[in-house]
């Protein structure tokens, strides 16, 4: 597992490992809720449960610990959306993730966002390191769209002249652009017309 491999790397024990996860968790959860800014060593390491001798142990300072929160964020974001995010080869494929997102949010009464975007809207104009780890975030996230709709054109299901590269980055903008909205609007009428529009448009090259 990867994470075992890391332990081994870095010389951690599995306690060690889990010590370290349980600090970016608790990190990734106040940041989400406070924003990094609004977010102390001290209150990770109250939330956390571990000394300071203990955090200080695995991350040098804050910054390190919050490119770890950018690859929890980016993992957690991901991983919530499968086993569909990895299937996105059919237009119901597609349009069962735009559900999930959608029954997501809800379920979040609209609050919070995207994770990755939040971060990024925090960090990315003002730490150079930062925003390179989130263009990276938001690029696995394109792969995993752009990967279906090259499934689809390649079985015949999408005309040639669709350009699955750009349908897939448009699509990524448009539900950024819809979560953004649904937090403000604290409804998901903007992510759902956002989402549609893009559905509809990859709809339109189908052979």
């Amino acid at each position: 597992m990867a994470g075992e491999g890391a332990s081994r790397a870095a010389g951690w024990t599995r306690k060690g490992q889990a010590t370290r996860d349980r600090i970016v968790a608790a990190a990734a959860k106040l940041m989400f809720e406070k924003g990094v800014a609004g977010t102390t060593t001290e209150d990770v390491r109250a939330e956390a449960g571990v000394s300071s001798s203990q955090l200080y142990h695995y991350f040098a300072d804050k910054k390190a610990l919050v490119r770890a929160v950018i690859g929890y964020t980016t993992d957690a974001v991901l991983d919530a959306q499968q086993p569909l995010l990895g299937r996105l080869d059919s237009l119901e494929a597609l349009r069962a993730w735009r559900d999930a997102i959608v029954d997501l949010q809800r379920g979040r009464a609209c609050q919070g966002g995207c994770p990755i975007g939040s971060l990024a809207s925090e960090l990315a104009d003002g730490w150079p390191e930062a925003r390179t780890d989130l263009a990276a975030a938001f690029e696995r996230w394109e792969v995993e769209i752009r990967r279906g709709l090259w499934t689809m054109r390649d079985r015949g299901d999408l005309r040639p002249d669709a350009d699955p590269d750009h349908l897939a980055l448009a699509t990524l903008s448009a539900l950024q652009g819809g979560l953004l909205l649904t937090q403000t609007r604290r409804d998901t009428v903007a992510l759902e017309a956002a989402l549609d529009a893009m559905l509809d448009h990859i709809a339109s090259y189908t052979a």
